[in-house]
């Protein structure tokens, strides 16, 4: 068995497998949608008491995530052109579980930015992925010049973007991460 996810891969790739191979396509787009992708994985693969018991604990290690006063952030996953993480996307679920207030929530995907419209968003914070893009230390310099009252961070792009047993870290790591963000 073959699985597969909407969102990486396309249809054409999908339906060439599924000639040959059975293929399961998930859309996952939020915790809830995360968690029934490893129940119905759990059901095909016979491992069901394992995918309950680590849906458990996601949704015990979310629940306890300490809400903090939200702030307003730009999750960055690509430069030239600079592009963020939109309304609709895992990500973007995963910045609302941080209580972050994502300022690109009211445009689909991945939208590409320019510099000024960067500035016009007006970020408190401005999180540097790790990944599709390898941001780096001289990015934070870039971007803090570009938006010097944003606090910019470079965070680990696996925990707001892979879903399924890399979120048992996620919470944790969204606790941390504001933690350190509060004045």
């Amino acid at each position: 068995m073959i699985i597969a996810n909407q969102e990486e891969n396309d249809r054409e790739q999908v339906l060439a497998l599924a000639e040959d191979f059975p293929v399961w396509v998930s859309q996952v787009i939020d915790l809830p949608t995360a968690n029934e992708m490893i129940r119905v994985i759990g059901e095909l693969t016979a491992t069901n008491m394992t995918a309950v018991a680590m849906i458990d604990q996601l949704e015990a290690s979310f629940a306890a995530l300490t809400a903090f006063p939200p702030l307003r952030a730009l999750y960055l996953i690509w430069r030239k052109p600079y592009m963020g993480s939109g309304g609709g996307t895992f990500i973007h679920s995963m910045l609302k579980a941080s209580s972050f207030t994502n300022v690109l929530a009211d445009q689909q995907r991945y939208p590409s930015l320019s510099a000024e419209e960067i500035q016009q968003l007006s970020p408190q914070v401005i999180l540097l992925s790790s990944e599709p893009f390898p941001f780096r230390e001289r990015h934070i310099k870039e971007l803090s010049a570009l938006c010097p009252n944003a606090e910019v961070r470079l965070v680990d792009g696996e925990m707001f973007s892979w879903y399924g047993s890399r979120l048992l870290r996620s919470a944790a790591y969204f606790r941390n991460l504001r933690a350190g963000l509060e004045p």
